[in-house]
């Protein structure tokens, strides 16, 4: 894959199931280098392989049909927009828009009865985000900030425009549509955000909740009468990362706290769905431990309660070996079982949990469950693999077919490097999991040591842009999940809890050494590392202790964890929590601290609008290099957050991978990635 052909990165959504388990919805989304945007329609899929595109906006996602499936209501972005809800019948026909939101729609359900919609919405604070005409951002009040929690990576400030739930009802589809009213001299009714709802364009939405809290996740209870949601609501909020289940009756009376009623145990809940008999509630949550911010390498488990007594909650899997925390969606499946998504070894499995605690998989091997679909006795998930960037297929027994190829052009027009699958051992015997790409030709290869982000996330099975953009450069690419990594267990996970750059550096070298071993097509004189965030810190503490590597590329890193505490929007416990509080222990785990023994050349690379790892880090650590003499460069993108490389505009996407081999073409030039490049 070379770096404009990111166009052919198409992925898939969550998938939405007609009730009669006939056919399915979903959203096809892809850059697009032109728009300089995502861009993506729906797309009807039957199971015989049947494929017709369901609508023809500029970003349509997130399809969910109403129950009696005469309804399909979603998310539609305009060029510059923000998502608004938008409703058409299940047999086709255009369109109709149910909302304006200033600041655009999330999360929604629809009712039962499909006579109406709950959704979150952001509402923002009067006089920001444009709510008075002139005010630009820079002529705002000042913020008042008395919290820890006020700043999200790609949210900005967070306590001046706090998720609401709302209702609108839905209006009669075949209903005469609106035409706005033009002036006698030709001037028309304003038409910013919010005026369509003025004007009667859309029903009008009525807030439910007002709480100084973000809402999340709304849903509606089984019968309709009320609404389930997420929000951190307790007296000390701002202090833990507590979040609770709540529920309030549908004009927002009659609140109701459903969890973390009794014992000791905290959990940080989320994505609540009522059983289908309506006498239960399933949600998903991590044990955070009495001090409610114990949150290192906490899996996240399925969780019931009966409704009419909360207190009678029971965990129904096993932390200690099922993570339930990368596609924290739960999907009903029958009168008494849901569909959830584990995180294993590099695979994303799809089970199906029943009440009573039953549990079976339904999808395994290597494969990467993004989303799922259960109805009319069908189960239909949305994945991705190794040559599969996003499509969609039917769970046929214990095997998967495919209903869609949206990742065909990504297969013609590519070559899609193999992952092969190994395990070597670190120094002290651990096996280190993970995965070796190697390019064309027989080598010998130069070698990239990429290193992920978290800690608490994987490499895995899924296709991986990174890795096929430096094969087809010619770099043998290694990709592995050391300790500390998610996956393996709670215990792989939070053994680097106050012991970060430990044994995790030696689980990464022990991977490089034992491929190095393996594979003669590779150039063990020849080596570069590099990784983003949390991999940011590793290559950049990797370096500061192993002087093998010909250059290395520390990206988004968490380079220095004392300013991290009061710079980033998780600053205030994620250092705490896994480098500890003794000054002394902190920097023996500092890279900023050790950085004077660093003289590898290091490309800094980091985004402006990076809230999870501010800038500074970069700069600061950008500056000490080249005091010090060492070769660096410093790449600043603008109008990009901590995830520029996964959902960053197609264009920057497409220009940090130029720029990144750029370098490699400078320190590790190959036939395919030549010395001249490097001048670009």
């Amino acid at each position: 894959m070379k770096p404009h052909q990111i166009e052919l990165l198409t992925t898939t959504g969550t998938p939405t199931l007609h009730p009669d388990g006939s056919r399915l919805v979903v959203a096809a989304t892809r850059p697009d280098l032109r728009a300089d945007s995502y861009v993506g329609q729906l797309w009807e899929l039957t199971f015989e392989g049947g494929r017709r595109r369901l609508t023809r906006g500029f970003r349509d996602t997130a399809p969910q049909y109403s129950r009696d499936g005469e309804l399909l209501v979603f998310l539609r972005a305009a060029p510059g927009g923000k998502p608004q809800l938008f409703a058409v019948r299940a047999a086709g026909g255009e369109p109709v828009q149910l909302t304006d939101q200033p600041l655009g729609v999330a999360h929604f359900d629809i009712a039962p009865d499909a006579r109406t919609i709950v959704f979150a919405a952001r509402v923002a604070e009067t006089g920001r985000y444009g709510t008075l005409d002139g005010v630009g951002a820079g002529q705002e009040d000042p913020r008042l900030i008395t919290g820890y929690k006020y700043r999200m990576n790609g949210l900005g400030y967070t306590t001046d425009k706090r998720s609401q739930v709302f209702i609108v009802a839905v209006p009669d589809l075949d209903a005469e549509p609106f035409v706005a009213a033009v002036g006698r001299r030709g001037q028309q009714h304003d038409d910013g955000p919010g005026a369509l709802e003025e004007q009667g364009a859309v029903p009008a939405a009525r807030q439910v909740t007002t709480a100084d809290a973000d809402h999340l996740e709304p849903v509606f209870s089984t019968d309709g009468r009320r609404i389930l949601f997420t929000a951190a609501l307790a007296a000390d909020a701002d202090s833990t990362l507590v979040s609770d289940i709540h529920s309030v009756d549908l004009d927002g009376g009659d609140p109701r706290q459903l969890t973390n009623l009794t014992g000791d145990t905290r959990l940080g809940c989320s994505a609540p769905r009522p059983g289908a008999d309506g006498t239960s509630l399933f949600f998903l949550a991590s044990d955070l431990s009495p001090s409610g911010l114990d949150f290192v390498a906490r899996n996240t488990a399925l969780y019931v309660l009966p409704l009419a007594d909360p207190q009678d909650v029971r965990r129904l899997t096993d932390p200690e070996t099922v993570d339930l925390g990368e596609v924290q969606e739960i999907v009903a499946d029958g009168p008494d079982s849901v569909l959830v998504v584990n995180r294993s070894r590099g695979a994303g499995e799809l089970l199906r949990v029943s009440a009573a605690g039953r549990s079976d998989t339904l999808v395994t091997g290597p494969t990467v469950v993004t989303g799922a679909a259960a109805a009319g006795g069908a189960v239909v998930v949305s994945y991705t693999d190794p040559s599969t960037s996003g499509d969609v297929a039917v769970v046929d027994g214990s095997s998967l077919r495919p209903v869609s190829d949206f990742s065909a052009p990504l297969r013609e027009q590519t070559r899609v490097g193999d992952l092969q699958e190994r395990s070597y051992p670190a120094p002290d015997g651990t096996p280190v999991h993970g995965w070796v790409v190697l390019p064309e030709g027989e080598g010998p290869h130069p070698v990239l040591l990429v290193i992920h982000g978290g800690p608490f996330a994987q490499y895995g099975w899924g296709y991986f842009d990174e890795a096929q953009v430096y094969a087809a450069a010619g770099y043998a690419v290694l990709l592995c999940n050391p300790r500390g990594a998610a996956g393996y267990g709670q215990e792989h996970g939070r053994v680097i809890k106050e012991a970060m750059g430990t044994v995790d550096l030696d689980d990464v070298l022990g991977f490089l050494d034992g491929a190095l071993a393996e594979f003669d097509a590779m150039d063990t004189g020849r080596l570069g590392v590099m990784g983003g965030s949390y991999g940011g810190y590793l290559t950049a503490w990797t370096i500061a202790h192993d002087h093998r590597f010909e250059a290395a590329i520390v990206e988004r890193g968490y380079l220095d964890p004392p300013s991290f505490v009061g710079s980033s929007d998780i600053g205030w416990f994620f250092s705490e929590q896994y480098t500890g509080t003794d000054p002394a222990h902190v920097a023996e785990q500092n890279p900023f601290a050790q950085i004077g023994q660093v003289r590898t050349p290091a490309f800094v690379i980091h985004s402006e609008e990076d809230l999870r790892c501010p800038i500074e880090q970069a700069q600061r650590y950008y500056t000490a290099l080249k005091k010090q003499g060492v070769e660096t460069e410093l790449l600043v993108f603008p109008g990009e957050t901590h995830e520029l490389s996964r959902s960053g505009t197609p264009w920057h996407r497409r220009q940090r991978f130029e720029h990144i081999l750029r370098w490699w073409a400078r320190y590790l030039p190959t036939d395919a990635n030549p010395a001249d490049s490097a001048a670009r």
